[in-house]
């Protein structure tokens, strides 16, 4: 269940349409809803979503829980990169 404030004009507008898309039953609304949610989750998936922070702070939280010094994970980084670098290269 999601619950939101939303407008009285924007929810009046909604149900008028609703119904007239879906008819007067009671799921209309339901299904209006979940439609449009739909939408506007595949709109949104198709954005290219773009960070707006600081990459350093964003970096050092993921890497917060490793227990391991700067030196090793470098280590660890280059072989991860190499493993997918070289994964498509034949020999």
């Amino acid at each position: 269940m999601i619950r939101a404030n939303i407008s009285k004009d924007l929810v009046r507008r909604f149900r008028e349409l609703a119904m007239r898309r879906f008819g007067y039953g009671k799921d209309s609304l339901q299904r209006a809803v979940e439609e449009a949610i739909a939408r506007w989750v595949s709109w949104v998936e198709e954005e290219s979503l773009k960070f707006e922070g600081d990459p350093v702070e964003a970096i050092d939280g993921m890497l917060a829980d490793l227990d391991v010094d700067s030196v090793e994970l470098q280590h660890r980084l280059k072989e991860f990169w190499a493993s997918k670098v070289l994964k498509d290269v034949p020999g």
